[in-house]
């Protein structure tokens, strides 16, 4: 049913459009005077009608569409978003496509320029200078204020290595500036060895097979299970729920880790049922405000359980289930469908994890959470 409205809704939508931007004005006499019953869609029928006839040129009503179905998903929330087709068939190949990228993550609501929530590390926008708190105003050419915080992250990504030209703004100045697009990770993490810990392991996208890879490569080499493991989160913004609870189930087993739910309150309960690997295992999370989604819920159940113990900045609270629809002409529309709670029914939405540990945003350095982690070691 659902589905089934949001497809009458942008026929609607599309058909208003079409009928007062490409129908001449004479050839449908005294419509205006004609309203539908519902009023929004009398609105609708009404601003089309007043640019069409006033507007100082013709305009496009493809482009005015796609600014229509920006303005209808845009307010819901951060994550809903109205792809164009080039963004659709990007978002399609998340989690398989390796993409060349500046090194930038940005939280964006509708109406507001997005900001730089998170830069990762040896990156050309660190390189660059790019700032956490910098905000962009155009990119490629594109200006960004209607556009989601998807699109914009998509459009931060290419295939091909070409430079993503920038305007940033800050509080003082803005400044145009050219970053190269390079391929900043080819593997879903990686692992490095720290002395009197486990090492630390960086998760950078939490797709499969992240999971079954990091027991294999780093939890079945584990020796010592009195030092600690650090995994870090921050910047991990992409990824899958599903995927998530097989992470959290190599350190806990449990038949409730939280659960999705509608708007209808029908909830989908998630679970951890598996025999962990390493339940013992003592773990530090590093988080950013760039640690979103997945990777939101890996961090909750595990602090929930205390099963870890974070370190870092609170999280924005994205953490929730989404459903994509492919539109006729290729572009797309992601909703969001579901929220996560944890199972004591805290509700993590646009609240975030808050660390144990807090760290200042303006220095996010690995030497700065270095400098935090050595007091929650275990004692020995």
């Amino acid at each position: 049913m659902a589905k089934k409205n949001l497809k009458i809704l942008f026929i609607v939508v599309s058909a208003v459009m079409l009928l007062f931007f490409i129908v001449p004005k004479n050839f449908l006499p005294n419509i205006s005077q004609r309203a539908p019953k519902n009023r929004n869609l009398y609105l609708l029928q009404n601003v089309a009608e007043l640019i069409r006839d006033y507007y100082v040129e013709t305009p496009n009503p493809t482009k005015t569409m796609k600014g229509a179905f920006r303005g209808l998903i845009g307010p819901l929330d951060p994550l809903s978003s109205y792809l164009d087709p080039q963004s659709a068939n990007k978002y399609k190949t998340l989690g398989t496509t390796i993409f060349k990228e500046p090194g930038i993550i940005v939280l964006k609501k509708f109406g507001t320029y997005p900001v730089v929530i998170g830069i990762k590390e040896n990156s050309p926008a660190e390189k660059a200078g790019i700032k956490v708190g910098d905000a962009l105003s155009e990119m490629d050419g594109q200006p960004l204020l209607m556009l989601s915080m998807l699109e914009t992250n998509l459009y931060l990504k290419e295939t091909e290595e070409k430079p993503a030209k920038l305007k940033v703004l800050r509080r003082e100045s803005s400044e145009e500036m050219s970053l190269d697009r390079k391929i900043l990770q080819d593997t879903l993490f990686t692992y490095s060895r720290l002395q009197d810990t486990n090492g630390i392991l960086k998760i950078h996208k939490i797709y499969p097979p992240c999971t079954d890879e990091v027991q294999k490569e780093v939890i079945g080499r584990i020796n010592s299970q009195t030092r600690p493991l650090i995994i870090d989160l921050r910047n991990c913004h992409e990824g899958e729920i599903g995927e998530a609870l097989n992470f959290v189930n190599l350190f806990l087993r449990t038949d409730m880790a939280g659960y999705l739910q509608d708007k209808e309150g029908k909830k989908e309960f998630l679970s951890c049922l598996k025999e962990p690997d390493a339940q013992d295992l003592p773990l530090i999370l590093w988080t950013n405000a760039a640690t979103i989604g997945p990777a939101e819920i890996v961090a909750g159940v595990l602090k929930e359980f205390k099963r870890a113990q974070i370190i870092g900045i609170k999280t924005p609270g994205l953490a929730a289930k989404q459903e994509f629809f492919t539109l006729e002409d290729g572009s797309g529309l992601l909703l969001t469908s579901k929220i996560f709670y944890l199972p004591d029914g805290k509700e993590m939405w646009e609240k975030g994890i808050e660390p144990d540990d807090k760290i200042s945003e303006k220095d996010q350095s690995t030497d700065l959470y270095l400098e935090h982690t050595p007091r929650h070691f275990p004692k020995k």
